[in-house]
């Protein structure tokens, strides 16, 4: 692909409209730094230099979605809660659209605070209620998508599972059939728990681990053929278009109808893997409602994995230096 066309394809972008659909969450980073073990406790004194606050979950998918210059609105329900509040906050700041975003007083907002010293986690907080949505919530949030489709006509929507009670069997249900009636392209970043409830979506994009736990497969040998066999696994009770599956340090693979590949990963210096399935999702998705070409959307997508994971903590694409990236590696 020619330099010039790399440049069309971002700017396509900005043309497409976006829904993220499932878990989000508060990540909370507590940066200090020890000089002293504990009197009280053999444990290390964190002395606090600085608190920060990012979207996590779905709302990072999100945040690569809006840094990648799509429109995108977050479909979700949180707790009305202060961690709520502080997340929407985040969301708005970033260009991410909140309409959608619903509130519940039987739910809290999921947090996860993490304690850091000289760049290692030392410690994490959850906080989060994880059972599925009631009924009611579940009805406002199917309501919620209806209203977002008939007002946004979006090209594609993210389903991003994170286990954690938004993305129930009836709502993945009701979703994934009014995206079929309204021609919405559907990508899906599964979990264990409802793995195979998405059926009949675009592209499904487990990792291999989750992927291996899910078919109960032993397998040792990564290659081609051993990942053909896992698609026609999947295919066999999904029905989907798309198998795309990350391979951690190995690359990605992505099979359809007409083809099938398993794209090495680029040398990186990595800092710190999470959020790196959030970002890949999130340019797989634009890049395949722009082109419908899945070799460009697993090459692309492998380049954006790779270049988070050289950041520290979650962290959205760089726009510019994924062009860059895909220029010099894909050129």
């Amino acid at each position: 692909m020619s330099v010039s066309k790399f440049d069309q394809l971002f700017q396509q972008f900005s043309q497409l409209k976006a829904g993220v659909i499932g878990d989000v969450m508060l990540d909370t980073y507590m940066w200090g730094h020890v000089e002293r073990i504990s009197p009280e406790a053999p444990v290390p004194i964190v002395a606090l230099d600085k608190t920060e606050y990012r979207v996590g979950g779905a709302s990072n998918v999100a945040l690569n979605i809006a840094s990648l210059g799509a429109s995108v609105s977050i479909l979700s329900v949180i707790g009305n809660d202060d961690d709520g509040k502080q997340l929407r906050q985040l969301l708005e700041h970033q260009q991410i659209k909140t309409d959608f975003l619903l509130g519940s007083d039987k739910r809290a907002t999921t947090s996860k605070t993490r304690i850091i010293s000289r760049n290692q986690q030392m410690m994490r907080l959850d906080k989060e209620i994880a059972t599925d949505l009631g009924y009611e919530d579940e009805n406002r949030l199917i309501l919620a998508l209806q209203t977002f489709i008939a007002q946004e006509k979006p090209d594609v929507i993210i389903f991003e599972d994170y286990n954690k009670g938004v993305l129930t069997e009836l709502v993945i249900q009701k979703a994934i059939a009014l995206c079929k009636h309204h021609g919405i392209l559907t990508t899906v970043d599964p979990k264990r728990k409802n793995f195979f409830s998405y059926k009949s979506v675009d592209v499904f994009k487990p990792n291999l681990k989750e992927v291996k736990d899910a078919l109960n497969l032993l397998v040792e040998n990564v290659n081609e053929e051993s990942l053909r066999h896992i698609h026609t696994e999947l295919k066999a009770q999904l029905q989907h278009h798309i198998s795309f599956i990350t391979l951690s340090e190995k690359g990605v693979f992505y099979q359809n109808e007409e083809q099938a590949a398993v794209i090495p990963s680029h040398l990186r210096s990595i800092a710190d893997v999470s959020g790196a399935g959030d970002t890949v999702i999130a340019v797989a998705s634009l890049v395949y409602a722009a082109t419908k070409d899945v070799e460009l959307m697993a090459e692309v997508a492998n380049i954006a994995g790779g270049l988070v994971c050289e950041e520290v903590g979650t962290a959205a694409i760089n726009r510019e230096r994924l062009i860059q990236e895909c220029k010099l590696l894909l050129n």
